[in-house]
């Protein structure tokens, strides 16, 4: 997945907080279809702004795939603060969908 960039840390934390709450809401997640046929989620939060998006899967199985997936790991991800090595704050959580 991926989100918007951060400038404040805090900001940066709490929007790591809202993906990990939000992801365990289904109805929080919309899944849609590129003009491609390629499939992907967003995952918004309760005031309706999306939150993260992730990457393009060639079938909504895989898709529905990667949702679980990050169901199952969003509450426990470790958090890497890479705003040292960068002008612009990057601060990810590490949602890995693979297995």
């Amino acid at each position: 997945m991926s989100s918007g960039v951060y400038t404040r840390k805090l900001m940066c934390f709490k929007g790591i907080e809202s993906v990990r709450r939000n992801s365990q809401d289904n109805v929080k997640f919309f899944r849609k279809t590129s003009r491609n046929n390629e499939t992907y989620f967003n995952l918004k939060a309760f005031n309706g702004k999306i939150i993260g998006v992730s990457k393009m899967f060639k079938d909504r199985f895989s898709r529905d795939k990667g949702i679980e997936a990050l169901k199952k790991k969003a509450p426990n991800a470790s958090i890497e603060d890479r705003s040292k090595q960068s002008f612009k704050l990057i601060c990810t959580a590490s949602y890995n969908m693979a297995g």
